[in-house]
Order: structure tokens, then C-alpha cells, then sequence
């Protein structure tokens, strides 16, 4: 059978969701990783990225499960929620990938202010104290704070990274939303082929 008919496209649908399930075990996995060995101690961004590992597995599943079984419904939301995470991951990849330095900054700075945890590890981290400039009578957990004189403030070290960053998960993000695209036209591809096993006269 060429490329293309039933088989290749319930095989490709199918590849391309045991794929997903990798990625959101790994999502979880690097999460629960991050959480046990005390990289990242914000209780929230490891309930996040453990969430979107979880979202993702079920999405990968139900799409699974359609595949296998050629099951219209299940085909049919798999394609619907796939092409909403497509249009929301696009728009904010591109988002990524288009933030300027200024916009940049005033992000990291409402994320600096929104939690006192994640404040506290970036200082640890990243040997600083404060966002814009250090202040001397605060609690720093930062090594250089010892002599406030050589602490610099966090936003200078936190724009260096922050451009990388940006710019690295705007295209992770931008190369998963087209295999996601690829996942709606498979399946709408496939939910319209006949399959060849059963009654050539019944559409399932």
C-alpha cells in the first residue's frame, strides 16, 4: 500500500503521539528531577510544568487511542484540542520570539515581584541581590551578600539570559506547533479513509 493510504497514516497518527507521550513523560520527569534535588524549590513551576506534561499525555492518549482504533469521536476532539494548542502555542512562540528589550524587562520584572521563592533562588542562583538595584537592608541569600559592595542587581544578569531563553523556547515552541498541525491534517486526513479490513461498503 503506497504512502498515504490508511496503514501509512494511522502508522504516522500513531508515531507522532507516542512521540507526545515522550515528551510529557519527559516534562514530568524533569520536573519531579528538578523538584527532588532542590534546582528549583517554587512550588508552582513544578506544578506547571508537571501539568503540561499531564495535559499533554492525555491529549497523546486519546489521540492514541483514536489512531488504533479509528473511533471518529475520539478522533474528532483529538483534532479539535489539538488545533487550540496550535493557535495558543504559535501566537506565543511568535510572542517570544518578537519581545524586545524593553518588554523583556518589564516581564521579568512582574515576575520578580509575583513571588518571593522564585526571588529567592534567582538570588541564590545567580549570586545577586534585588532586581534593578540592591538594597543593603534587605535578606539576600545570595554568597556575594556577605560584602553588599560586590553584589550586582539581578536584572543586568537576568537580560543576558533572558534573550537566549526567549529566543530558544519561542522556536522549541515554534516546531512543535507545526508537528501539531501535522497531528490536525493526519487526522483529518484520517478520520475520512476507509478502513480496508472492514465491509469496503461501510465508512466508519
Amino acid at each position: 500500500m503506497v504512502c498515504g493510504g490508511f496503514v501509512c497514516t494511522k502508522n504516522a497518527l500513531s508515531a507522532l503521539n507516542v512521540v507526545y507521550v515522550m515528551v510529557g513523560l519527559l516534562l514530568i520527569g524533569v520536573a519531579a528531577w528538578g523538584k527532588w534535588f532542590g534546582l528549583v524549590s517554587s512550588i508552582s513551576v513544578v506544578a506547571g510544568v508537571i501539568g503540561v506534561g499531564a495535559f499533554l499525555l492525555l491529549v497523546a492518549f486519546v489521540g492514541l487511542c483514536g489512531a488504533l482504533k479509528h473511533q471518529q469521536v475520539l478522533l474528532f476532539f483529538y483534532m479539535v484540542i489539538l488545533f487550540i494548542v496550535f493557535v495558543l502555542q504559535f501566537s506565543i512562540s511568535c510572542a517570544c520570539l518578537a519581545l524586545n528589550t524593553d518588554q523583556q524587562n518589564k516581564l521579568l520584572e512582574v515576575g520578580w515581584n509575583r513571588s518571593e521563592v522564585t526571588k529567592k533562588d534567582v538570588e541564590k542562583t545567580l549570586n545577586c541581590c534585588g532586581f534593578s538595584s540592591v538594597v543593603y537592608n534587605s535578606s539576600c541569600p545570595a554568597q556575594c551578600y556577605t560584602t553588599p559592595q560586590t553584589c550586582d542587581p539581578c536584572s543586568s544578569i537576568l537580560q543576558k539570559y533572558a534573550s537566549e531563553v526567549l529566543r530558544f523556547v519561542g522556536s522549541i515552541g515554534l516546531f512543535f506547533s507545526f508537528t501539531e498541525i501535522l497531528g490536525v491534517w493526519l487526522t483529518h486526513k484520517y478520520r475520512n479513509l476507509k478502513d480496508p479490513r472492514s465491509n469496503p461498503g461501510a465508512f466508519l
